[in-house]
């Protein structure tokens, strides 16, 4: 792949919480379209990776550099307007807000946001519920609303966290199509799942993440061939 189609590349990334030291040096790239998971054990730092990206740990050093722009200096809501999307895993949504009063709620950071009824087509279970409080959803939806409140914003880049964590398989099967519909469009993904049969078919390459660093890459076509790697590091 040539430089062009960078769109993110993590360098030597340090990151934070107080006097916590968290990511050790990380280093990875995206490209434009990738889908990429980080996988690993609870605490490796994955979803420390993800919000240092954004600019929401406490201290980061290294380089963060999207779409060739470095913003390892930059305040989240900057880096949110070069189209950042992030999905926590806490989902976040306004139980006393409408779903659609939740999708309408993010300001759009970037133009090319998806309309709200392209949304709907892709999420059929929000137009059904679009009245309904956010409390009165299922965990599935409230997945559901969770990325698709993203997509509204204009955001490219989508950060989605283990967003298949104690849903029903039908569900997580449903967001493993979403998730191939959005590369279709041409959405750049990064991925951080536990849940290493979802996350595998969806992936361009996989990166296992071990003590605030990537232990190892792993590329779709290696996987049957790195099985053992992947029982070491994730005993799958």
């Amino acid at each position: 792949m040539n430089g062009v189609a960078e769109y993110l590349r993590v360098t030597d990334l340090h990151a934070f919480y107080g006097e916590s030291h968290i990511l050790h040096g990380m280093d990875f790239r995206v490209n434009r379209g990738e889908c990429v998971t980080l996988l690993g054990r609870n605490g490796a730092g994955r979803t420390t990776t993800l919000k240092a990206i954004l600019g929401l740990t406490g201290r980061r050093t290294g380089s963060v550099m999207l779409n060739g722009r470095e913003v390892i200096s930059w305040p989240a809501h900057r880096i949110a307007h070069l189209g950042v999307g992030y999905c926590p895993e806490e989902r976040g949504i306004y139980a006393s807000l409408s779903a659609e009063e939740n999708l309408m709620l993010p300001p759009q950071v970037a133009s090319g946001g998806m309309a709200v009824d392209e949304i709907y087509a892709m999420f059929p279970n929000l137009g059904e519920r679009r009245k309904s409080q956010g409390s009165r959803l299922s965990g599935g939806e409230q997945q559901m609303l969770a990325m698709a409140r993203i997509l509204r914003t204009g955001a490219q880049l989508l950060l989605l966290d283990e967003i298949s964590e104690g849903l029903a398989p039908v569900i997580v099967q449903k967001l493993g199509e979403v998730i191939r519909r959005l590369k279709e469009k041409g959405f750049t993904i990064i991925l951080v799942e536990q849940n290493f049969r979802f996350a595998a078919p969806l992936a361009d390459r996989m990166y296992i993440v071990e003590h605030g660093r990537i232990a190892a890459e792993i590329g779709k076509d290696e996987v049957e061939q790195k099985q053992t790697l992947l029982n070491e590091y994730l005993g799958v």
